[in-house]
């Protein structure tokens, strides 16, 4: 049976991690063996940001992120995928993005979910500024040199 395709979501709106799970798990069957979620938060680095202002372009980002996850669909064998990115103004501790992977086997979950942010924190079509604690608009935070290293592990 092959696996369905990846659920794919860029929205404004916060999520419930605990029901997405669900969700997601819903109609598995116990075909799986594996749920490995992962839930990116926006840090408030060091008491520094108010808030991180995330931008996409509409469409691009959509079809980039439904590529990348029928790559990961296509390279583990999953029953399930879903990927939640989140754009507008987030405040310290809301969730930014969930990634959910569902495998009979947990070495797959883990890789695919792996691989997923890797990519999402490195080449995805988003755009984050720091808006400060002090009131004053911040940078535009880019990918660091560790973030790139592990992405290209999966090349």
């Amino acid at each position: 049976m092959s696996a369905p395709a990846p659920s794919i979501a860029i929205q404004a709106e916060s999520f419930d991690t605990a029901a997405e799970i669900a969700r997601v798990t819903a109609d598995l069957g116990g075909r799986a063996g594996a749920v490995v979620t992962f839930s990116g938060l926006c840090r408030d680095e060091g008491g520094r940001l108010a808030s991180l202002e995330l931008e996409h372009y509409p469409g691009m980002a959509e079809a980039e992120l439904s590529r990348v996850a029928a790559e990961a669909a296509a390279r583990w064998p999953l029953q399930a995928l879903r990927v939640i990115h989140r754009y507008g103004r987030v405040r310290p501790g809301d969730g930014i993005v969930l990634v959910i992977t569902a495998s009979s086997h947990r070495v797959a979950a883990f890789e695919a979910a792996s691989f997923l942010m890797d990519y999402l924190k490195t080449r995805a079509p988003f755009w984050k500024r720091e808006h400060l604690a002090d009131g004053t608009i911040g940078a535009w935070v880019e990918a660091t040199a560790q973030d790139d290293a592990a992405a290209d592990r999966w090349s």
